[in-house]
Protein backbone atom coordinates (compact mmCIF):
# COMPACT_ATOMS: atom_id res chain seq x y z
CA UNK A 1 0.00 0.00 0.00
CA UNK A 2 2.72 2.38 0.88
CA UNK A 3 4.44 1.50 -2.43
CA UNK A 4 1.36 2.29 -4.27
CA UNK A 5 0.37 5.10 -2.27
CA UNK A 6 3.56 7.35 -2.15
CA UNK A 7 1.53 10.63 -1.30
CA UNK A 8 -0.08 8.98 1.95
CA UNK A 9 3.57 8.05 2.74
CA UNK A 10 4.51 11.61 3.15
CA UNK A 11 2.15 12.75 4.74
CA UNK A 12 2.32 9.88 7.92
CA UNK A 13 5.37 11.86 9.05
CA UNK A 14 3.32 15.22 9.00
CA UNK A 15 1.09 13.70 11.54
CA UNK A 16 2.46 14.08 14.86
CA UNK A 17 3.65 17.98 13.63
CA UNK A 18 -0.29 19.04 13.49
CA UNK A 19 -1.07 17.19 16.76
CA UNK A 20 1.72 19.00 18.07
CA UNK A 21 0.91 22.62 16.57
CA UNK A 22 -3.10 21.85 17.34
CA UNK A 23 -1.56 21.08 21.39
CA UNK A 24 0.38 24.23 21.61
CA UNK A 25 -2.57 26.17 19.58
CA UNK A 26 -4.85 25.26 22.47
CA UNK A 27 -2.33 26.32 25.20
CA UNK A 28 -2.00 29.98 23.31
CA UNK A 29 -5.69 30.40 23.19
CA UNK A 30 -5.89 29.63 27.05
CA UNK A 31 -3.14 32.06 27.79
CA UNK A 32 -4.54 34.84 25.37
CA UNK A 33 -8.40 34.08 26.48
CA UNK A 34 -8.49 32.67 29.62
CA UNK A 35 -12.42 31.23 30.49
CA UNK A 36 -12.66 31.70 26.73
CA UNK A 37 -15.79 30.87 24.89
CA UNK A 38 -17.18 30.11 21.25
CA UNK A 39 -17.38 33.93 20.97
CA UNK A 40 -13.61 34.46 20.73
CA UNK A 41 -12.14 31.53 18.52
CA UNK A 42 -13.15 28.00 17.58
CA UNK A 43 -12.67 25.25 20.32
CA UNK A 44 -10.29 23.27 17.82
CA UNK A 45 -8.91 24.14 14.51
CA UNK A 46 -10.98 21.63 12.25
CA UNK A 47 -9.90 20.48 8.78
CA UNK A 48 -11.53 22.04 5.51
CA UNK A 49 -15.15 20.53 4.95
CA UNK A 50 -14.66 17.70 2.58
CA UNK A 51 -15.67 18.43 -0.90
CA UNK A 52 -18.24 16.83 -2.57
CA UNK A 53 -17.38 12.75 -2.99
CA UNK A 54 -16.23 11.28 -6.81
CA UNK A 55 -16.32 8.44 -8.21
CA UNK A 56 -12.23 7.96 -6.96
CA UNK A 57 -10.01 9.27 -4.04
CA UNK A 58 -7.09 11.29 -5.17
CA UNK A 59 -3.99 10.13 -3.69
CA UNK A 60 -2.22 13.77 -2.58
CA UNK A 61 -5.87 14.32 -0.65
CA UNK A 62 -4.17 12.87 2.38
CA UNK A 63 -1.24 15.21 2.29
CA UNK A 64 -2.84 18.50 1.32
CA UNK A 65 -5.36 17.82 3.73
CA UNK A 66 -2.42 17.78 6.27
CA UNK A 67 -0.68 20.75 4.64
CA UNK A 68 -3.77 23.03 5.10
CA UNK A 69 -4.19 22.02 8.97
CA UNK A 70 -0.59 22.78 9.06
CA UNK A 71 -1.00 26.37 7.24
CA UNK A 72 -3.97 27.31 9.62
CA UNK A 73 -2.45 26.44 12.87
CA UNK A 74 0.96 27.86 11.96
CA UNK A 75 -0.94 31.48 10.91
CA UNK A 76 -3.03 31.30 14.25
CA UNK A 77 -0.52 30.59 16.61
CA UNK A 78 1.44 33.50 14.95
CA UNK A 79 -1.43 35.78 15.15
CA UNK A 80 -1.78 34.88 18.75
CA UNK A 81 1.76 35.17 20.17
CA UNK A 82 2.00 38.72 18.59
CA UNK A 83 -2.08 39.69 20.70
CA UNK A 84 0.02 37.94 23.74
CA UNK A 85 3.07 39.90 23.22
CA UNK A 86 0.78 43.64 22.58
CA UNK A 87 -1.49 42.72 26.03
CA UNK A 88 2.21 42.52 28.03
CA UNK A 89 2.80 45.62 26.38
CA UNK A 90 -0.44 47.58 27.38
CA UNK A 91 0.04 46.04 30.80
CA UNK A 92 3.27 47.21 31.56
CA UNK A 93 2.19 50.63 30.39
CA UNK A 94 -0.85 50.41 32.64
CA UNK A 95 1.70 50.01 35.72
CA UNK A 96 3.96 52.52 34.64
CA UNK A 97 1.11 54.73 34.72
CA UNK A 98 -0.34 53.64 38.13
CA UNK A 99 3.34 54.05 39.21
CA UNK A 100 3.07 57.74 38.55
CA UNK A 101 -0.31 58.62 39.63
CA UNK A 102 0.22 57.02 43.08
CA UNK A 103 3.48 59.01 43.32
CA UNK A 104 1.86 62.10 42.35
CA UNK A 105 -1.13 61.30 45.06
CA UNK A 106 1.49 61.14 47.40
CA UNK A 107 3.35 64.28 46.91
CA UNK A 108 0.00 66.44 46.90
CA UNK A 109 -1.16 64.50 50.21
CA UNK A 110 2.98 65.65 52.15
CA UNK A 111 2.28 69.16 50.43
CA UNK A 112 -1.22 69.81 51.84
CA UNK A 113 0.47 68.47 55.27
CA UNK A 114 3.06 70.97 54.79
CA UNK A 115 1.00 74.30 53.87
CA UNK A 116 -1.47 73.68 57.04
CA UNK A 117 -0.17 76.04 59.53
CA UNK A 118 -2.73 78.58 60.12
CA UNK A 119 -2.29 81.77 57.87
CA UNK A 120 -3.54 83.78 61.25
CA UNK A 121 -0.20 83.91 62.55
CA UNK A 122 1.58 86.06 60.14
CA UNK A 123 -1.06 88.81 60.61
CA UNK A 124 -0.84 88.77 64.62
CA UNK A 125 2.73 88.84 63.92
CA UNK A 126 2.06 92.15 61.91
CA UNK A 127 0.24 93.41 64.40
CA UNK A 128 2.21 92.73 67.06
CA UNK A 129 4.86 94.67 65.19
CA UNK A 130 3.46 97.37 64.08
CA UNK A 131 5.43 100.78 63.59
CA UNK A 132 8.87 98.19 64.05
CA UNK A 133 9.67 97.43 60.81
CA UNK A 134 11.10 93.90 61.43
CA UNK A 135 8.13 91.53 61.60
CA UNK A 136 5.83 90.09 59.02
CA UNK A 137 3.54 92.48 57.20
CA UNK A 138 0.09 92.36 57.83
CA UNK A 139 -2.42 90.89 55.50
CA UNK A 140 -5.30 93.08 56.47
CA UNK A 141 -5.27 94.59 52.92
CA UNK A 142 -6.00 91.42 51.11
CA UNK A 143 -9.03 91.91 49.16
CA UNK A 144 -11.85 89.16 50.67
CA UNK A 145 -11.88 85.79 49.19
CA UNK A 146 -14.01 82.22 50.49
CA UNK A 147 -10.71 81.20 51.71
CA UNK A 148 -9.63 84.54 53.64
CA UNK A 149 -13.27 84.34 55.18
CA UNK A 150 -12.68 80.70 56.18
CA UNK A 151 -9.94 82.13 57.75
CA UNK A 152 -11.56 85.05 59.00
CA UNK A 153 -14.10 82.77 61.00
CA UNK A 154 -11.29 81.02 62.35
CA UNK A 155 -9.33 84.64 63.88
CA UNK A 156 -8.09 84.76 67.22
CA UNK A 157 -9.80 86.27 70.00
CA UNK A 158 -8.98 89.63 70.77
CA UNK A 159 -7.20 88.47 74.41
CA UNK A 160 -4.88 86.18 72.13
CA UNK A 161 -3.77 89.18 70.53
CA UNK A 162 -3.09 91.07 72.98
CA UNK A 163 -1.40 88.33 75.11
CA UNK A 164 0.66 88.07 71.67
CA UNK A 165 1.36 92.07 71.49
CA UNK A 166 3.30 91.72 74.87
CA UNK A 167 6.09 89.25 73.92
CA UNK A 168 9.26 91.60 73.22
CA UNK A 169 10.17 91.78 70.16
CA UNK A 170 13.90 92.12 69.60
CA UNK A 171 15.10 95.51 67.65
CA UNK A 172 19.06 95.64 67.41
CA UNK A 173 21.70 96.18 64.59
CA UNK A 174 21.18 92.13 63.70
CA UNK A 175 18.03 91.90 61.92
CA UNK A 176 18.04 88.19 61.35
CA UNK A 177 18.81 87.86 64.94
CA UNK A 178 15.92 89.77 65.99
CA UNK A 179 13.76 88.01 63.79
CA UNK A 180 15.06 84.26 65.17
CA UNK A 181 14.47 85.46 68.63
CA UNK A 182 11.27 87.06 68.65
CA UNK A 183 10.35 83.64 66.84
CA UNK A 184 11.73 81.69 69.73
CA UNK A 185 9.83 83.45 72.15
CA UNK A 186 6.66 82.86 70.76
CA UNK A 187 7.14 79.09 70.59
CA UNK A 188 8.36 79.44 73.96
CA UNK A 189 5.48 80.99 75.72
CA UNK A 190 3.12 78.37 73.64
CA UNK A 191 1.94 80.53 70.66
CA UNK A 192 2.62 78.14 68.25
CA UNK A 193 0.84 79.27 64.69
CA UNK A 194 2.34 82.60 65.39
CA UNK A 195 5.70 80.98 66.04
CA UNK A 196 5.54 78.96 62.90
CA UNK A 197 4.49 82.21 60.65
CA UNK A 198 7.58 84.30 62.20
CA UNK A 199 9.93 81.75 61.48
CA UNK A 200 9.03 80.89 58.24
CA UNK A 201 9.28 84.75 57.78
CA UNK A 202 13.03 84.35 58.85
CA UNK A 203 13.99 81.80 56.73
CA UNK A 204 12.65 83.91 53.45
CA UNK A 205 13.84 87.30 54.71
CA UNK A 206 17.07 85.76 56.18
CA UNK A 207 18.08 82.40 54.77
CA UNK A 208 21.75 82.64 54.31
CA UNK A 209 22.04 84.36 58.68
CA UNK A 210 24.24 82.69 60.87
CA UNK A 211 20.51 81.47 63.10
CA UNK A 212 19.42 79.64 59.54
CA UNK A 213 19.74 76.31 61.17
CA UNK A 214 18.55 76.65 64.43
CA UNK A 215 15.93 78.82 62.78
CA UNK A 216 14.48 75.35 60.74
CA UNK A 217 14.91 73.15 63.89
CA UNK A 218 13.01 75.53 65.54
CA UNK A 219 10.00 75.76 62.82
CA UNK A 220 10.12 71.99 63.10
CA UNK A 221 9.64 71.91 66.71
CA UNK A 222 6.78 74.40 66.38
CA UNK A 223 4.88 72.29 63.61
CA UNK A 224 5.94 68.78 65.99
CA UNK A 225 4.68 70.70 69.31
CA UNK A 226 0.93 71.44 67.23
CA UNK A 227 0.31 68.06 66.23
CA UNK A 228 1.69 68.54 62.73
CA UNK A 229 4.77 65.66 62.44
CA UNK A 230 4.79 65.56 58.69
CA UNK A 231 5.01 68.75 58.19
CA UNK A 232 7.29 68.41 61.33
CA UNK A 233 9.61 65.45 59.94
CA UNK A 234 9.55 67.57 56.52
CA UNK A 235 11.83 70.53 57.74
CA UNK A 236 13.79 68.67 60.13
CA UNK A 237 14.89 66.48 57.37
CA UNK A 238 15.05 69.87 55.22
CA UNK A 239 17.71 71.38 57.99
CA UNK A 240 19.83 68.21 58.28
CA UNK A 241 20.68 68.04 54.82
CA UNK A 242 21.41 71.69 53.64
CA UNK A 243 23.38 72.27 56.68
CA UNK A 244 24.87 69.08 57.91
CA UNK A 245 27.29 71.07 59.65
CA UNK A 246 24.99 74.03 61.15
CA UNK A 247 24.94 74.12 65.02
CA UNK A 248 21.32 72.39 65.33
CA UNK A 249 21.76 69.45 62.59
CA UNK A 250 22.11 66.84 65.11
CA UNK A 251 19.11 67.64 66.86
CA UNK A 252 17.41 67.77 63.73
CA UNK A 253 17.85 64.29 63.10
CA UNK A 254 16.77 63.24 66.36
CA UNK A 255 13.21 65.43 66.29
CA UNK A 256 13.15 63.79 62.71
CA UNK A 257 13.13 60.17 64.26
CA UNK A 258 11.01 61.88 66.76
CA UNK A 259 8.12 62.66 64.16
CA UNK A 260 8.58 59.42 62.17
CA UNK A 261 7.99 57.29 65.17
CA UNK A 262 4.95 59.76 65.40
CA UNK A 263 3.85 59.49 61.97
CA UNK A 264 4.21 55.37 62.74
CA UNK A 265 7.27 54.82 60.48
CA UNK A 266 9.31 53.52 63.38
CA UNK A 267 11.59 51.55 61.09
CA UNK A 268 12.44 55.19 59.22
CA UNK A 269 12.86 56.71 62.76
CA UNK A 270 15.64 53.91 64.06
CA UNK A 271 17.86 54.67 60.48
CA UNK A 272 17.03 58.50 61.37
CA UNK A 273 18.42 57.87 65.35
CA UNK A 274 21.31 55.67 63.71
CA UNK A 275 22.70 58.27 61.61
CA UNK A 276 22.94 60.61 64.45
CA UNK A 277 25.12 58.26 66.69
CA UNK A 278 26.91 57.15 63.11
CA UNK A 279 27.61 61.18 62.18
CA UNK A 280 27.51 62.63 65.47
CA UNK A 281 29.13 60.18 67.88
CA UNK A 282 30.04 63.15 70.47
CA UNK A 283 26.60 64.83 70.38
CA UNK A 284 24.93 61.35 70.28
CA UNK A 285 27.02 60.26 73.49
CA UNK A 286 26.71 63.77 75.60
CA UNK A 287 24.11 66.20 75.45
CA UNK A 288 21.81 64.14 73.57
CA UNK A 289 22.35 61.12 74.71
CA UNK A 290 18.97 60.67 77.09
CA UNK A 291 16.75 61.93 74.37
CA UNK A 292 18.35 59.21 71.92
CA UNK A 293 17.92 56.39 73.99
CA UNK A 294 14.06 57.42 75.00
CA UNK A 295 13.45 57.95 71.17
CA UNK A 296 15.40 54.50 70.16
CA UNK A 297 13.49 52.60 72.95
CA UNK A 298 9.71 54.31 71.67
CA UNK A 299 10.43 53.27 68.14
CA UNK A 300 11.52 49.62 69.27
CA UNK A 301 14.96 50.18 67.46
CA UNK A 302 17.66 46.58 68.16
Amino acid sequence: MVASNPAAAQAAPLEPRVKKLESEMRAVQRKVFPGASDRFFEPEISAPAAGPSTTGVSASAPLTDLLQRVDTLETQITRLTAQTEENGFKLGQLEKRLAVLEDQAKQAADAAAAAAAPAAGTVLGGMAGAGAGAGPASSASRPATPAAASTAAAAPSAERIAAVSKIEKPQTADAGEDAYLYGYRLWEAKFLPEAQAQLRFTLEKHPKHKRSSYTRNLLGRAYLDDGKPSAAAKMFAENYEKEPKGDRAPESLYFLGDALVKLNEKAKACVAFAELAEVYPDVATGRLSDRLATGRRNAGCK
